[in-house]
């Protein structure tokens, strides 16, 4: 067997384990999102509190992100994932024994830290994995973190249904997920800094290369946001449609973005990823224009569908530009990340905010305007296109060098 063909193979399979790592991440989101009833009634918190506490996710994941560079530089990327995910899966048990808002709110804020540092080191190991193949792989892993947040809501559901305590339920899922993300991490790809390398700084603003990316992906995320929180509401309150079919909305919405990723690398690999963003941007606007304008809850429906699709590949390009896009992947992903997630905090407040001043309408239809910006500003990824390595046709024919 050549080198060549060994190294493939070995590549292929850090594929495949890098994908797993997104499901477990996602399993862990949808695992705690269906039992947040549970745990407001446990902590006895108001809907204003949780609101409050439902903050701190995000905010301990910006504060936390660029950290992950320099943990990847001290132990190596897959000792560094290894306990990064760990860290996650792990965290899941914290927020349901919270007594109180104070516990919750500290729950959380270690909740969305150890989140955020294990997604920057996965984007970074799934951008070597993309580059190394050279062909688009962000869309499909995300697409995994996706279908994993599917299975864990679907399980979380049921644990809710049969009436489980929340912390009995996430002990035993932080468990499965532990056990899932560690046998994962054996193969992905150990990658090391090299003997002159300077680490990274423990934190730094996102470099300049980061910020036009992180503008597109903060379109892109500000969409997903308030699709996500204000759908189901949208169709009940503008449209008076029963609770059943504004759920029915948000699922759908949830579905297509899953599908599209999962789908979306064949696309990147034929038309890059500046026109795929452009056209995206394009569906996003094309759905924004129908949710503003609907008179019957179907046209909202497929309004909803369309922004799905649209915006459903935009976030993995981003992290795949960002990293390519400079000498130090992992704090331009991290750059990124804060920027975009930032976004996913201030969307859902933003929508609330100007519906309360104005209404739904207007609130999405900032949602539409902010979805002109991905394709306003697409060309911000051409750098990623340039610099995304192609695979010789004939390299598997390199004969074996070793003895």
């Amino acid at each position: 067997m050549s080198a060549v063909v060994y190294e493939q193979r070995e590549v292929r399979r850090a594929r495949y384990a890098v994908a797993a790592v997104f499901a477990v991440h996602g399993a862990v989101t949808g695992s705690f999102a269906t039992r947040v009833p549970w745990i407001q009634d446990h902590a006895s918190v108001s809907a204003g509190q949780l609101g409050l506490a439902l903050a701190f996710p995000a905010l301990g994941a910006s504060v936390a992100m660029p950290l992950a560079g320099g943990i990847s530089h001290r132990f190596g990327a897959r000792n560094a994932l290894r306990g990064l995910i760990a860290l996650w899966t792990l965290s899941l048990i914290l927020p349901s024994f919270a007594p109180n808002l104070l516990t919750l709110c500290l729950a959380l804020f270690v909740y969305g830290a150890s989140a955020g540092m294990a997604d920057v080191a996965m984007n970074a190991l799934g951008v070597e994995v993309e580059n190394r193949l050279g062909r688009s792989i962000m869309s499909g892993l995300h697409g995994m973190w996706s279908a994993g947040a599917l299975i864990g809501s679907a399980a979380g559901t049921l644990a809710a249904h049969l009436g489980s305590d929340a912390r009995l339920h996430h002990a035993l899922a932080a468990a499965v997920l532990t056990v899932l993300g560690l046998v994962a991490c054996t193969w992905v790809l150990d990658l090391q800094p090299a003997e002159d390398e300077e680490p990274p700084p423990r934190f730094a603003l996102p470099p300049k290369s980061a910020l036009l990316i992180g503008a597109i992906g903060f379109c892109a995320v500000f969409a997903e946001g308030a699709s996500l929180d204000w759908s189901a509401v949208y169709l009940r309150d503008r449209l008076e449609t029963s609770a059943g079919l504004a759920a029915a909305c948000t699922t759908g919405f949830t579905l297509t973005m899953a599908v599209a990723r999962i789908a979306g690398d064949k696309v990147v690999d034929r038309f890059g990823s500046v026109r795929t963003v452009r056209a995206s941007g394009v569906l996003a606007v094309l759905g924004g224009l129908l949710i503003v304008t609907a008179a019957r809850p179907a046209m909202a429906m497929v309004g909803f569908a369309l922004m799905g699709l649209g915006i459903a590949v935009v976030v993995p390009l981003c992290f795949a530009a960002a990293g390519r896009s400079g000498p130090n992947p992992s704090q331009a992903i991290a750059g990124v990340a804060t920027i975009t997630y930032t976004s996913g905090l201030v969307a859902p407040s933003a929508i609330g905010g100007l519906a309360q001043a104005t209404s739904l309408v207007v609130s999405f239809g900032l949602v539409t305007v902010l979805a002109c910006g991905l394709a306003a500003f697409a060309g911000g990824l051409r750098a990623g296109d340039r610099n995304r390595p192609k695979v010789a046709p004939q390299a598997a024919r390199v004969p074996d060098p070793r003895p």
